[in-house]
């Protein structure tokens, strides 16, 4: 049984997480920045935790005590054409799904390192491996975190920790109706914004219709039982087949390839 932190309980991936790893039997603590949508967990604890915030970060990770994996799921998505989106929104957001993973990493890693193993995951998205018109810059934060694994991965593996990035890909959680859209309600995006929303529908058949929080929360589960977990681990059969085509090919048959499949004419 291995004591896990798990943030961004309150809903979504952060909640199922939770939920899937007490079921089986491992330690939670749940966390996020209103404690009391927590309530309800049956997890071994319940703490306060803002990860844009070091003090909150320093006060929680003390209180959780040693840990064994740190499940860095926390992160919101700002949406829209590149030229559109404040950048005062877009360093927000790089604030939470950027820099308060590194926040956590900083303050949990030094004593998994001296310890002598933990497990890092690094909740990050098709995303990080992919960028779509209208997301450009959740891509980039996405992308970040999975340069921050890789380079983590390396640096922390001879000390007996383990760094994996579980990349979701379309999945059904409050998360999309937190999306924060800016510029593409009016033209010329707002014609993209409607292609590109129908273009959606065969990625969301490859899972065989919507797929739920619960998918990726066995996924992490899985990662935090597996003796060596590669680093990157996709979450449902969209982001598999995504990750997998853009690999098997350079980025014009690609561009192509998802092109016709997903009938985008922009």
């Amino acid at each position: 049984m291995s004591r896990v932190l798990v943030t961004g309980c309150s809903t979504g991936i952060g909640r199922a997480t939770a939920n899937e790893l007490t079921a089986r039997g491992h330690e939670v603590v749940a966390t996020a920045r209103r404690p009391e949508t927590l309530a309800d967990l049956d997890v071994a604890a319940r703490l306060a935790l803002d990860v844009d915030s070091d003090e909150s970060v320093a006060t929680a990770v003390a209180a959780a005590g040693d840990l064994d994996a740190l499940v860095n799921n926390a992160g919101f998505g700002v949406m829209g054409p590149i030229e559109r989106v404040p950048l005062a929104e877009v360093r927000r957001m790089f604030e939470t799904n950027v820099f308060g993973a590194i926040r956590m990493l900083q303050a949990v890693v030094p004593g998994m390192r001296e310890r002598g193993g933990g497990t890092i995951v690094n909740v990050t998205s098709v995303a990080g491996r992919v960028a779509a018109p209208l997301n450009g810059y959740y891509s980039a934060s996405k992308y970040a975190l999975e340069a921050v694994s890789e380079s983590l991965r390396l640096e922390v593996g001879h000390f007996g920790v383990r760094v994996v990035a579980v990349e979701p890909g379309f999945i059904a959680t409050e998360f999309q109706a937190n999306e924060i859209f800016h510029g593409n309600d009016t033209p010329p995006y707002d014609e993209l914004q409607r292609l590109w929303d129908g273009a959606q529908e065969p990625l969301r058949a490859v899972n065989g219709g919507e797929q739920g929080p619960e998918l990726v929360a066995t996924a992490i589960a899985d990662v935090l039982e597996h003796d060596d977990p590669p680093l990157h681990v996709p979450a449902g059969a969209d982001a598999e087949m995504v990750i997998a085509t853009r690999e098997a090919m350079d980025y014009p048959s690609f561009e192509r390839t998802m092109r016709e499949m997903l009938a985008l004419d922009w």
